[in-house]
């Protein structure tokens, strides 16, 4: 990670460095730049964002920035972040950017960048881009007004994106009187996760699916499912299925109004996976951050996994490196990387829903594959990230916490890659023991940075 970007893109405050007009107009300069790599030809940049009130400023200034050094701009407007590389990729763009800060609160705005084939831009383009941003050289490169870029706005790329995501279902199954509540967080899939689902045969209840640019993912979407799993129980739906602000991420919620985890519903989709002859190499990828039960869960079906460091990023390089088609997070970012180059929420949740069909079981009873080992995690806002190593009493706190949760657990501590947040993550036997240990490394820490 440099000054600039992190482990998913430019993030932060909308209108506070680095997400200032100035700075974002910048950054498209330098995107442009870096993208321009024929001589002959025009290029062009695809440009989406999910529904925050900044992101009107933040596309505007993207624009302007990216037509200054002559390459020319696609609008799609909001759009699912997973669409925008599909559009990029379907297009043939030089690269798509998508203006969104996930799941982060409505204040927050970022930035981020797909390559011409629809996957996240490697770390030395965004390391050539922050270069050119950082020493002031972007400002010396100026086409002249013959070369300046357009701007276009897209109509039709719902449509694409939609046909794209239904091909992800299997032909054999249909979703034919299967009662569906999604709650779309007021962000990026409140137009498309719908239709998607009622063209495949659902009866779908969509929740929190009105943004006003404001009420992205406030109490909603993935993070909050407490509305969702109401609505699930009093419909009587078969499955409730969240997703985040940009639409990368699902959590899922059986008929009985239970949370199910990413690791859970990749456990589930790797046994069909697995049985279908799709699971290339038997293998999946998680990261560090997934419940402990997961591989436990994996080896009973005779599944090997593998784990990345936390972050998408990390598990597609893990993935691509060792060749499986399913790797994610616990958090519901997930990549399935026979139909997609990036996490899709609303691919996932197909997926999910192609097993449900298949085993034809409730989910409360396909999420019994896995047994979730009792876990605590607790953020904690900082205001500066001093390496952990150096905080007082932090690593004496580790080592007695290990000591005394022995094989059956593990303690993790990282920072936020995209918040100014600490993470404290712990595993044990019991639920009395998890909860205490990670409290009182919380209280650590707390003296210190908090």
């Amino acid at each position: 990670m440099g000054q600039l970007f992190g482990t998913d893109g430019v993030r932060g405050v909308a209108n506070i460095a680095p997400m200032t007009a100035e700075m974002i107009l910048e950054i498209g300069r330098a995107t442009a730049h870096v993208c321009k790599k024929h001589k002959h030809r025009r290029h062009r940049i695809v440009i989406g964002k999910d529904t925050r009130v900044s992101g009107y400023m933040v596309e505007s200034a993207l624009t302007a920035g990216i037509c200054s050094m002559g390459v020319d701009v696609y609008l799609v407007g909001p759009m699912p972040t997973p669409a925008i590389a599909f559009i990029t990729h379907n297009m043939r763009a030089d690269a798509g950017m998508v203006i969104s800060a996930s799941h982060n609160p409505y204040q927050d705005n970022g930035i981020k960048i797909f390559s011409r084939k629809g996957f996240k831009l490697p770390d030395s383009e965004e390391d050539a881009i922050e270069g050119l941003i950082l020493t002031g050289k972007i400002r010396d490169i100026r086409p002249t007004a013959g070369d300046i870029g357009k701007a276009y706005r897209i109509e039709d790329v719902h449509g694409r994106y939609i046909v794209f995501c239904k091909n992800t279902f299997p032909d054999d199954l249909t979703l034919l009187g299967m009662k569906i509540v999604i709650d779309c967080a007021n962000g990026a899939t409140y137009k498309v996760a719908p239709v998607i689902l009622y063209e495949l045969g659902a009866d779908v209840t969509a929740i929190h699916s009105d943004p006003d640019g404001l009420n992205i993912n406030l109490n909603c979407g993935s993070q909050h499912t407490e509305d969702l799993r109401k609505k699930v129980v009093e419909t009587g739906a078969d499955i409730g299925l969240a997703f985040d602000g940009d639409g990368d991420r699902l959590i899922a919620i059986d008929e009985k109004g239970r949370e199910i985890t990413g690791d859970q519903i990749m456990t589930i989709c790797g046994k069909m996976y697995k049985e279908r002859g799709w699971l290339k190499n038997n293998l999946i990828i998680s990261t560090v951050m997934s419940n402990f039960g997961f591989g436990l869960a994996l080896k009973k079906l005779g599944i090997e996994y593998d784990a990345s460091q936390v972050g998408d990023r990390y598990v597609l390089e893990l993935m691509q490196e060792r060749g499986a088609v399913i790797g994610g997070e616990e958090s519901g970012h997930m990549i399935f990387l026979n139909h997609h180059t990036t996490g899709d929420g609303i691919i996932s949740a197909l997926q999910l829903l192609a097993a449900l069909r298949l085993y034809k079981k409730p989910l409360s009873q396909l999420a019994k594959l896995m047994k979730l080992s009792p876990q605590k995690l607790i953020n904690i806002d900082v205001r500066e990230k001093p390496p952990l190593e150096k905080i007082d009493g932090l690593s004496e706190a580790i080592r007695a916490a290990e000591e005394e949760l022995g094989e059956k657990g593990r303690v993790l501590i990282r920072y936020s890659g995209t918040q100014s947040m600490c993470r404290v993550m712990v595993e044990g036997p019991t639920e009395e023991m998890t909860v205490r240990i990670c409290e009182s490394l919380v209280g650590t820490l707390k003296k210190a940075i908090g």
